[in-house]
């Protein structure tokens, strides 16, 4: 996917690679910064998860987000997203979502979002899913991904959920907005 940033040029999103200068990056959260340099790779070669990365310049990572298979238990979901759903739930989740600070500011952070599900979806398609579930890192993570539609557990704040199918749906709708 490809993506126009008025300030910089495009941003075109990519599976990392060992030819991608990602050991400068620097989104300004050092546990992400240290899992794009130390784990992505690795992970990717293990398929645990694919990364995907934004590049600018001379493949220089602007930003990343990696996506792996990933199943909840029905008791574990808001009972409307589990409704009717097997006791183990079939989801891909969205391990990691970072931005250069370098591009913070910019209102770039939905784009990359947009791109991370848009990638999801597609996987649902292929091997199947119900749910896309993220790991919120912090307080403002949590709030940015509930103005997207995601929705948490009360005693899991942090953990979010949202339908595949309302992702797909609003994906084809140019926006993700809150459902």
């Amino acid at each position: 996917m490809t993506f126009a940033n008025p300030s910089s040029g495009t941003f075109k999103s990519t599976r990392i690679s060992e030819s991608h200068d990602f050991l400068k990056f620097d989104c300004g959260v050092p546990e992400l910064n240290r899992w794009l340099t130390r784990s992505a790779l690795r992970a990717d070669a293990m398929g645990t998860a694919r990364t995907f990365v934004w590049l600018q310049g001379n493949m220089e990572v602007v930003a990343y987000f990696s996506l792996c298979p990933h199943q909840v238990r029905r008791d574990e979901v808001p009972s409307h997203l589990g409704h009717g759903a097997p006791d183990a739930i079939p989801a891909v989740l969205l391990a990691r979502l970072a931005l250069s600070v370098s591009l913070h500011r910019q209102k770039l952070g939905g784009d990359l979002l947009t791109d991370a599900l848009a990638r999801a979806v597609d996987g649902v398609h292929a091997v199947g899913g119900r749910l896309i579930v993220v790991d919120a890192i912090s307080d403002e993570a949590g709030a940015f991904y509930k103005h997207f539609g995601f929705q948490s557990v009360a005693d899991t704040p942090h953990r979010l959920f949202r339908k595949a199918s309302d992702v797909e749906a609003a994906l084809r709708g140019s926006h993700l907005g809150r459902r």
